[in-house]
């Protein structure tokens, strides 16, 4: 049958997921930018040239783990929406896929890595996610603002999107604010402040959608 994976193709795949999963872990313990692909032949009784043969370095792996972080994200999203959620219910789609593997959205929203550069079709990912906003922004009458004209100008990352400058600057809006608080929770800058993490978001939502 066409399209087959052949039995070398399959063990390929899943040494690789293992690869994969050690680094999942790896991460979480050390950061990304300390990342170390000899540990990992280790921890799988490899040897360090065995496993260059699934991975060619530190950069490959990394972008294969942005990458599902990524899809995982836009996929979330995506079902969503096609659940019927608004732009609210994006919001607390978003925060809870961060919430259930902070590592992973502090891979792709926290502190860059030294040195690493993702390759553009992530870039192709992420703007799934943010048409998915769009549409949701769609359905609101936001306010036109100054910004608007500057956003009309600079709107590469909007992608053939047809929404108006003022859908533009709200989708911005809510992208930037929301992670704002969401990237600090994450990374347990909330810790011993004495409040809930859950209502500053839905607060900081709320002047969002009011805005």
């Amino acid at each position: 049958m066409a399209g087959t994976a052949t039995p070398r193709e399959r063990y390929r795949a899943q040494v690789r997921a293992e690869i994969k999963g050690h680094a999942r872990e790896q991460i979480a313990t050390t950061g990304a930018s300390a990342l170390s692909l000899n540990a990992i032949a280790k921890r799988m009784g490899m040897s360090g040239p065995a496993l260059y043969r699934y991975y060619s370095g530190r950069d490959e792996l990394i972008t294969d783990l942005v990458r599902d972080a990524y899809r995982s994200l836009a996929d979330t999203l995506g079902s969503a929406a096609e659940a019927g959620a608004d732009l609210a219910g994006l919001a607390h789609a978003l925060r809870a896929w961060a919430l259930e593997d902070p590592q992973r959205y502090l891979l792709i929203y926290g502190t860059p890595v030294p040195g690493y550069h993702a390759p553009d079709d992530i870039t192709l990912i992420a703007s799934e996610t943010m048409a998915l906003l769009l549409d949701a922004c769609m359905t609101l009458d936001p306010p036109a603002t100054p910004l608007d004209a500057h956003l009309a100008d600079h709107r590469a990352w909007a992608g053939d999107h047809p929404a108006p400058p003022a859908v533009l600057h709200k989708a911005l809006s809510f992208w930037t604010r929301m992670h704002g608080v969401l990237s600090l929770e994450v990374a347990g800058q909330f810790t011993g402040m004495g409040f809930d993490p859950a209502q500053l978001y839905a607060a900081e939502l709320a002047d969002v959608l009011a805005d």
